[in-house]
């Protein structure tokens, strides 16, 4: 089967045009992730999908095809997938949860591509999480129990695949795909997403990908960053099945994410506690807390905030 068939599936017109299975969509992908892959059948599948709407088979299909190229790397405890174009987000306070709970001795890996948004590949370095390699990823997860692991260093014709956004102008299923990859088979991830309705998608994916324990929120940009001062909708996994919860508003500042008028520094500087900043705390804390419940903690809570209270001394 060609993609010129796959093509044929999705855009035979109303009444004749469906879905792709599963095992097609496996396909499919295999075939769009080869160099030979004709440029013009990619992009025609793509925006059929984005213009139908991508079902979790379809999702469930592209990611295993995508993973099955991948090398081993490991397998963290967590994995943290950062594929947000950061429009609507100040700082990625969110990285310093991530160190959170590589501090509670969980190995959490981060990966990702957020287009010409800079946030967070320079909030790396200042939050002093190594990005690494798929050659040294294992090596690195074992000695400091948290790594970030670019798309283009992970997967060149993946990441090719993401960057059409740029040739055909819109945002297409395979940033989904990048959230569900889970490059490293940790048994536990958590994710953002920017529009609501992708959370059941990204739950029902994970659910025909035998991912028994994850949280989707509503982020931060995109990203999994809990706002503190709203109320969120989680959705996910837990134990192998659909699970479902809300959580309360942790801050009583009104202020959006993008207000954030601090300078980059300021990831370091709230990590070694010269800047206080009550919000930016409650940010972190509440990230931590959600991600220490997609791990299992059933005091994700007292622990989010006993870690962020002994950070300094580690």
């Amino acid at each position: 089967m060609s993609l010129a068939e796959h093509v044929r599936t999705l855009g035979r017109g109303p009444g004749r045009a469906r879905s792709l299975t599963r095992d097609e969509a496996r396909h499919a992908m295999d075939l769009m992730l080869r160099e030979t892959a004709a440029p013009e059948a990619v992009g025609a599948i793509l925006m059929l999908l984005r213009m139908k709407g991508e079902t979790a088979d379809e999702i469930a299909g592209f990611a295993q095809a995508a993973q099955q190229g991948l090398p081993e790397l490991g397998q963290p405890d967590l994995d943290w997938p950062c594929y947000a174009a950061g429009r609507t987000r100040g700082l990625p306070w969110f990285l310093l949860s991530a160190k959170l709970i590589a501090a509670q001795g969980h190995g959490v890996l981060l990966h990702g591509w957020n287009g010409s948004d800079r946030a967070v590949r320079d909030g790396l370095s200042r939050c002093a999480i190594p990005v690494t390699d798929v050659a040294c990823a294992s090596g690195v997860l074992a000695e400091a129990g948290i790594a970030y692991l670019p798309l283009e260093t992970l997967s060149p014709r993946l990441f090719h695949l993401l960057t059409r956004r740029d040739v055909l102008g819109l945002r297409s299923c395979v940033n989904t795909v990048c959230r569900m990859l889970n490059p490293g088979q940790a048994k536990a991830s958590v994710q953002g997403v920017f529009h609501p309705s992708y959370r059941l998608l990204q739950t029902d994916a994970a659910a025909l990908l035998g991912l028994d324990e994850m949280t989707v929120i509503k982020g931060g940009g995109g990203e999994f960053e809990r706002h503190p001062s709203k109320a969120i909708a989680g959705f996910g996994r837990r134990a192998g099945a659909f699970w479902e919860d809300e959580f309360p508003a942790l801050h009583a500042d009104t202020r959006r994410l993008a207000q954030d008028d601090h300078p980059a520094e300021a990831l370091a500087a709230l990590w070694s506690g010269d800047l206080r900043d009550a919000f930016a705390e409650a940010v972190v804390i509440g990230t931590a807390e959600l991600a220490l419940a997609t791990l299992g903690h059933k005091d994700a809570d007292t622990r989010a905030r006993a870690l962020w209270d002994a950070r300094v001394i580690q």
